[in-house]
């Protein structure tokens, strides 16, 4: 029997891969499936079976999930193929007769408006209703999405931004991949949902401190309403899409979607999670 992670080629899944391995499972007994398999080809050198795992070719996701007692269910990350990508990964579950299923979501997933939340939401349905023993993560963001944030601060002095006095539970991936640990090494989480955020929901006059502390030069935020923050991404470049994307995203934040901070993290990983400015400075090193 084994422990299988879907998209161990990505940031999230290889560091769960890596806690598993440190939190001492056979590496023979764990498998991590991507596309890209070349890009954990040193995981292999640690005796992990590594396998191509491409939600596009169904056959791949069944012969990765034969045997299976637990797999690790990473999100797909491309939006308007998610769902049917997600139908193949339960299906494949289903046919292999899966022992657990744990989903990594999005924040409150079933209530909240978030513009990334529907695929979510209907693959925590799909998998309701598929009768496996289903665990869901619903992960806040991480705190790594702003290490682009403070490298345009770097040269700018200002993070412009249409958030408003809205806050962001962040935590940082490797705290949300030893929460995932803990869930795939532990007892007792079978049909529950487990809200991961950090600590502390910070704003982003916090963001604009923690960025001074770590550039070491000032930086301010700086406010601007949606059109104002639509108009400064497309003349930086950004086509109107993704622009428009990144506004409703702010408008989110804005409205509190992001800022519900509570202590599933900290209890499954057995200690307070890492602050804003720590997490900052380890992904910028």
């Amino acid at each position: 029997m084994s422990i299988v992670v879907t998209g161990a080629t990505g940031h999230l899944g290889r560091l769960v891969v890596e806690g598993l391995l440190d939190a001492g499972v056979t590496p023979s007994d764990v498998v991590a499936g991507g596309r890209a398999t070349e890009r954990i080809a040193d995981l292999a050198a640690r005796g992990v079976r590594v396998v191509t795992l491409d939600h596009d070719r169904p056959e791949t996701v069944a012969a990765a999930f034969a045997g299976a007692s637990t797999v690790l269910f990473v999100s797909g990350s491309e939006p308007g193929r998610r769902l049917p990508q997600h139908r193949t990964v339960v299906d494949a579950a289903v046919g292999a007769g899966v022992g657990r299923v744990v989903y990594t979501s999005a924040p409150h997933a079933d209530t909240t408006s978030l513009v990334l939340a529907p695929d979510h939401r209907a693959t925590e349905e799909m998998l309701a209703a598929s009768g496996l023993p289903v665990t869901v993560l619903r992960n806040n963001w991480y705190t790594e999405n702003y290490v682009t944030t403070l490298q345009q601060a770097a040269a700018t002095g200002e993070i412009v931004a249409s958030v408003g006095d809205g806050r962001v539970a962040s935590a940082t991936r490797a705290d949300l991949a030893a929460g995932a640990v803990a869930v795939l090494l532990g007892e007792g989480h079978e049909g529950r949902t487990y809200e991961l955020t950090g600590d502390v929901a910070w704003d982003f006059d916090d963001l604009a401190a923690a960025a001074t502390a770590l550039l070491g030069r000032p930086v301010a935020y700086r406010r601007v309403d949606a059109a104002e923050h639509l108009a400064v991404l497309t003349a930086a470049g950004l086509d109107e899409g993704t622009a428009g994307f990144v506004v409703a995203l702010d408008a989110n934040i804005a409205a509190g979607e992001l800022a519900d901070a509570t202590d599933h993290l900290r209890t499954l990983i057995g200690r307070p999670t890492t602050p804003l400015t720590e997490g900052l400075r380890a992904a910028l090193a």
